[in-house]
């Protein structure tokens, strides 16, 4: 397994922080095998002193925004031969599934862009590409941002990431015409709102657009993979993947992305953040289901999918 940690001054400029000065990495397997892609784009857990600085929040109550060591969950699914990029700063700081430019203006001190979304429901909730609110609706900042330090954020941090899964997604597809992007994610087990009895009900939840975003064959697999395993997975309810599920997945071109979210509680302890006895299990069974996913991806082949266009 080779690992290329990106983002330094040879790559992007002058890094956001000094921290993020590698703001995430591409673990690389030693021979490129399959179309499967990993992505991990909320389990960062660097988080620069000037951002606790401006932060009214502990460092602990700014972590339950993580998905958790999703991406060493995954780990073992990348050192099987499936490439994985996992960025290394926080949901907190900045959020790599959403539009570039999803911003609240009430965050901010000054004038936004023109082309910025203002008007997205998630931004307006406290979740847009820079965050307002974590948990259950704490809020992050004790008084509003400079405009440029979303600017900052995402052009230091944003467009890099998404340059680099861009280029993962196209050199599969001009490898094995086509690539399968899993975007991993995890989910409290429990919440105040009113998809709280959807969420304790699964393990695992498969997001794939409701059919728009993959061919159904990979659905297929991985929920049937899963339930052989023991786990109790719904499908697209209450997630039916996000920005990035959403703009990296046309199966009509060859480009099919699954989101998978995991349910906290089984390999974790959300109180302290701690890994539980069980986080083994839960990553070796989800390396089995990728390499299903990736004998799917082989049996159908280039002839069944079309290329995707350059």
């Amino acid at each position: 397994m080779k690992r290329f940690r990106l983002g330094d001054r040879a790559t992007m400029g002058e890094p956001v922080e000094p921290e993020l000065a590698s703001p995430f990495e591409i673990m690389e397997p030693e021979r490129l095998e399959t179309p499967v892609i990993l992505s991990s784009p909320h389990s960062g857990r660097v988080y620069p002193a000037r951002f606790l600085r401006l932060a009214r929040l502990d460092a602990l109550a700014l972590r339950r925004s993580e998905d958790a060591f999703v991406d060493d969950l995954f780990a073992p699914a990348a050192r099987a031969g499936v490439p994985m990029l996992r960025a290394h700063f926080p949901r907190a700081y900045l959020d790599a599934n959403r539009e570039p430019y999803e911003l609240d203006p009430r965050m901010f001190d000054g004038k936004l862009p023109a082309f910025a979304n203002t008007r997205s429901l998630r931004a307006a909730g406290g979740l847009g590409t820079i965050a307002r609110v974590v948990g259950e609706a704490q809020d992050i900042y004790a008084r509003r941002l400079p405009v440029e330090e979303a600017l900052r954020r995402i052009e230091g941090l944003y467009k890099p990431f998404h340059q680099a899964l861009r280029g993962l997604m196209r050199r599969a597809s001009e490898r094995f015409g086509m690539a399968v992007l899993i975007d991993c994610h995890s989910m409290p087990s429990c919440t105040g709102t009113s998809a709280k009895l959807e969420r304790m009900g699964a393990d695992i939840i498969l997001g794939d657009r409701y059919g728009t975003s993959c061919h159904s064959a990979f659905v297929d697999v991985a929920e049937q993979h899963l339930r052989m395993l023991g786990y109790q997975v719904q499908r697209n309810k209450p997630y039916a993947g996000g920005f990035i599920t959403e703009h990296y997945g046309s199966p009509g071109a060859g480009f099919h992305a699954l989101q998978i979210e995991i349910n906290r509680a089984l390999y974790m302890d959300e109180e302290t953040l701690a890994k539980k006895s069980a986080f083994a299990q839960v990553s070796m069974d989800l390396r089995d289901v990728v390499e299903s996913l990736m004998r799917t991806a082989a049996d159908m082949g280039d002839d069944t999918l079309p290329v995707a266009a350059e």
